[in-house]
């Protein structure tokens, strides 16, 4: 099992780890640990470079399989099993992803607010990112009135707290129950919960920002309609006006 320093330490840009596999045909290494998000939940996988003494080999890729984290290397040669490496992330893509994914949190809080629905898909990109809600209808009208909700949301600086919840706590969580953590397998115990205090909490793998003050802001880009029940927003990640 690969231990995920991203779980608890979203922040984290650099790490020491040893090689447990080389996959020599794939190009792929799976490490003790790593900071390398691995994907899911819409959330990309990170970039970065992992350096054996040899210079930095740029990750192109990471993906969980079975327990373990593996990171695919351009490189032309492959370190040994047992090697240790120094890895480094793409940071400045990382905290991109980290504010985006937090302010979909905040949209889906700000739907639930408002409509008492939960989201029903989603993806994103650094700095940008979409959510389908079952809505009935959609308008440019409601658009611009989510957005000047998530800008509340995020100027009101609310904490991003990482829980660890057991199963039957998380169960019991009418929160948690309406972002349908009841639908997770059982044997996913503790449960990863992404609290943004006062707004939203979610069973959620991915990487966050400690604060919605530093998003910045956002802007929504579009609205549409994707069928009966089934209504898109998509978003952008902004820097914040300067104080006036």
């Amino acid at each position: 099992m690969t231990e995920e320093l991203f779980a608890t330490d979203a922040y984290r840009r650099s790490f020491d780890a040893a090689i447990t596999e080389v996959d020599r045909e794939a190009g792929r290494v799976a490490l003790a640990r790593t900071a390398f998000y691995p994907g899911g939940g819409g959330q990309p996988h990170d970039l970065g470079t992992l350096d054996w003494g040899t210079g930095p080999a740029a990750v192109t890729r990471v993906k969980r399989e079975g327990g373990r984290i593996w990171h695919w290397l351009d490189a032309p040669e492959m370190p040994g099993e047992g090697a240790e490496v120094a890895g480094e992330l793409d940071w400045n893509r990382r905290h991109l992803l980290m504010r985006t994914h937090t302010a979909l949190h905040v949209l889906c809080g700000v739907v639930w607010s408002e409509f008492a629905i939960p989201v029903t898909g989603g993806n994103m990109e650094p700095g940008s990112g979409r959510l389908d809600f079952p809505l009935e209808s959609i308008s440019t009208e409601l658009g611009r009135r989510l957005e000047g909700r998530i800008n509340e949301e995020l100027a009101a600086a609310r904490a991003v707290v990482v829980e660890f919840l057991g199963r039957d706590a998380a169960d019991a969580d009418p929160a948690l129950i309406r972002t349908a953590a009841n639908l997770i397998p059982r044997e996913i115990d503790p449960l990863r919960v992404i609290d943004i205090v006062g707004l939203d909490k979610q069973a959620d793998g991915g990487t966050h920002v400690a604060s919605t003050a530093e998003v910045g802001a956002v802007r929504v880009t579009g609205t549409e309609s994707k069928g009966k029940g089934n209504k898109r927003v998509r978003i952008e990640v902004v820097e914040a006006p300067a104080p006036a």
